[in-house]
């Protein structure tokens, strides 16, 4: 949608100035999406849950920060039980329930002959996601017992299935769990590695694992793993992995985790690049820069929260074979790299696409916030104003986002709101309440993020103090 404004004109909100250089150097825009992000009315609660048991990093190196406990997701266990299981980066899978048990250590990924290594950025690698298999609970199933986790490992304790090179910062890896006795709230079983691929940067590695709870038995998706991978690390995507399909580097990936006739997993016949030559078959969707949380609403509809690199960060939604456009595009603009004459960083007016792209179903920029952290559907009842409407934070500031999701349109970036907390009785900027010392920029890092439990109410997990806080009504 074209709107004029003043001397240039207004892409989805972004004011395009289309000046160019004596040289022909097409100019940024400096600043891509101009309108602020308006606060609700509504205010909920985020209520004392449970505190987290305080860790601490394997090793101290540059540039991470004092997190009380590196919690990353909670989910529900898909047996029934009320049980929550939440993962630490420094190695822990912890289990509590929806009434707020203290949580217990289920598998410490530290005591286990896997090669566990999260020292060399204890921010980004670790134990990195986890899903436990809709079976999980059904004995006699092929799914019993079994849970996946993804983590980073040290390149000698593997070898590759992509990109393995002894120079590598290290590797991520997808290993199987099956647990002797499921209803068990402490880990007793087995375990094989399923999936590895170097990384040669510390950063954008492996992150959420998850199965599509929409699908059922006899369907193709039932019991087909997700997962995501950024782009590799370092800035700007150095080896351009956004656009290529050689390696499941940038993609959101799907594999059927039973065993194969000759490898560890299977390939599912209807993914999107299967058969074709030098394209790696895992590969579900790519062009994206860092994935590190994408979720499943009840229906079946994936919600991708992709970090931008200095710009744009985007909700996209999940389409199988999509190319979301990283490092060419980022949201609806075109980075450095998609325009004559750009330069890293910056964003600029989008060019006419010679590819398709699926673009962002909602965007926002870097002022004020910084980078999309957790994203879910709201179908819980303590706040009814919420219902069905996708929840997502950013992880620095602490603030919390909703959009509709009826008629999302990629490509039309759907209006974002502001959601108002309280913590304490107060309503308070989470940064300021639950924040710590951002070795990033100045000032404090919320490093919030969003749980979910089986009746679909949302919890805040904040890493600074190691709380989980409940969202409820304010009133």
């Amino acid at each position: 949608m074209l709107r004029k404004l003043c001397q240039g004109f207004s892409l989805f909100g972004a004011v395009l100035s289309l000046s160019v250089s004596g040289q022909g150097r097409i100019e940024p825009l400096s600043d891509p999406i101009p309108e602020a992000i308006p606060k609700s009315d509504l205010v909920v609660a985020a209520q004392l849950f449970v505190r987290m048991p305080q860790t601490i990093d394997s090793v101290s190196v540059g540039n991470t920060n004092s997190a009380y406990a590196r919690i990353q997701y909670l989910y529900p266990l898909p047996d029934d039980s009320g049980r929550l299981a939440i993962n630490d980066l420094r190695g822990l899978l912890y289990l509590t329930d929806e009434t707020g048990r203290q949580p217990q250590v289920y598998l410490d990924l530290r005591e286990q002959n896997i090669g566990f290594d999260d020292s060399t950025f204890p921010n980004e690698t670790g134990l990195l996601g986890f899903a436990f298999h809709p079976q999980f609970g059904e004995p006699g199933t092929p799914g019993y017992g079994k849970f996946y986790t993804s983590y980073s490992a040290t390149v000698a304790s593997g070898i590759a299935d992509y990109l393995e090179d002894s120079e590598n910062d290290h590797e991520s890896v997808i290993a199987e769990w099956t647990s002797d006795d499921p209803t068990a709230n402490y880990f007793s079983g087995g375990h094989r590695e399923i999936f590895r691929i170097g990384q040669f940067d510390a950063n954008h590695n492996i992150a959420t694992l998850a199965f599509n709870p929409a699908a059922n038995v006899g369907d193709p998706d039932f019991g087909m793993l997700y997962f995501s991978l950024g782009d590799g690390g370092g800035a700007n995507d150095p080896y351009e992995n956004g656009q290529s399909l050689a390696n499941p580097m940038s993609t959101i990936s799907r594999i059927d985790p039973s065993a194969g006739a000759s490898s560890a997993y299977s390939i599912p016949p209807d993914n999107p690049f299967i058969g074709q030559a030098g394209v790696a078959p895992e590969i579900w969707a790519y062009g994206i820069r860092h994935a590190q949380h994408f979720s499943f609403d009840s229906n079946g509809t994936m919600y991708i929260s992709d970090i931008g690199q200095s710009q744009i960060e985007e909700i996209n939604i999940g389409v199988p074979g999509a190319n979301y456009g990283w490092r060419l595009r980022e949201g609806t603009f075109a980075t450095g790299f998609g325009v004559a004459g750009g330069r890293p960083g910056p964003v600029y007016p989008r060019p006419e696409d010679e590819q398709a792209f699926e673009y962002p179903v909602a965007q926002y920029d870097h002022t004020p916030s910084n980078a999309v952290s957790s994203g879910f559907v709201y179908r819980g009842q303590a706040i009814p104003e919420l219902y069905e409407k996708f929840l997502f934070t950013d992880m620095v500031t602490g603030r919390v986002f909703f959009i509709d999701t009826d008629n999302l349109v990629a490509g039309d970036p759907s209006p974002i709101t502001e959601l108002r907390v309280s913590i304490d009785g107060d309503e308070q900027n989470l940064a300021d309440a639950v924040g710590f010392p951002n070795t990033y920029y100045s000032g404090k890092r919320a490093d919030i993020r969003l749980g979910i439990d089986s009746a679909g109410e949302l919890y805040l997990l904040s890493k600074g103090d190691g709380w989980i806080r409940q969202l409820r009504g304010a009133n």
